[in-house]
């Protein structure tokens, strides 16, 4: 039984790990080289990894997506995609993708004469499975070796287990009031029966051991 509460335990903090990963803001100091819009299938198992702010893009097999291209400090490339994500989850409230497009435009620069930014972004990279973070801001930085502190993600992690803390002790008195005096008393209401049926069972072969004698 033990190992079952752990597993279970273990997955369920798992899944709320990956989706806090997935949905927590990150930032990437980067140059921008290029943006496209290209027209990407929809298939049934990646849909959960586009933005969905409209109703019709639960039903639609593809649909044109703006991506951005950029270089990070240390060479490797990294693409975004530019998607509203409307009143959907993660709750970015986003609905500035043309804007956004925009700035990221005017933000490109070459490696001889590089502008160097911030882009805010929630998601993964996978070329695999094809999957591209979504751009949510873009600031212009003095370079490369700036540093970012996720003040955000520090509150709001801060704030998350502090809940979760408070939620646990409140539901361990509830437990040790309420639920556990419960579950002793079945415990030696248990105890109590099967010792009146271990007597009566022992009583029973007394009887038979005494016509046994007989």
């Amino acid at each position: 039984m033990a190992y079952v509460k752990w597993a279970f335990i273990i997955i369920f903090w798992g899944t709320v790990a990956v989706i806090l990963q997935y949905s927590l803001p990150q930032h990437d100091v980067v140059r921008i080289v290029n943006t496209y819009e290209e027209r990407q299938d929809l298939t049934d198992w990646t849909r959960i990894f586009w933005s969905e702010p409209e109703d019709q893009s639960t039903s639609l097999s593809n649909r044109d997506v703006q991506f951005i291209q950029a270089v990070r400090a240390n060479g490797k490339p990294i693409v975004y995609r530019n998607e509203d994500t409307g009143w959907g989850w993660p709750p970015y409230f986003k609905f500035d993708t043309a804007n956004l497009y925009t700035e990221a435009n005017d933000a490109k620069s070459t490696k001889e004469n590089p502008d160097w930014v911030v882009v805010t972004h929630y998601g993964w990279r996978n070329e695999f499975m094809s999957i591209f973070p979504n751009a949510i801001f873009i600031r212009y930085v003095d370079g490369p070796d700036v540093r970012i502190i996720p003040w955000f993600n520090i509150i709001f992690l801060t704030i998350f287990a502090a809940l979760v803390w408070a939620i646990w002790v409140r539901w361990r008195r509830f437990r040790q009031k309420k639920i556990d005096p419960v579950l002793e008393n079945m415990e030696d209401g248990l105890y109590a029966a099967g010792d009146a049926i271990d007597e009566k069972r022992k009583g029973l072969r007394r009887w038979l051991d005494s016509w046994k004698s007989k």
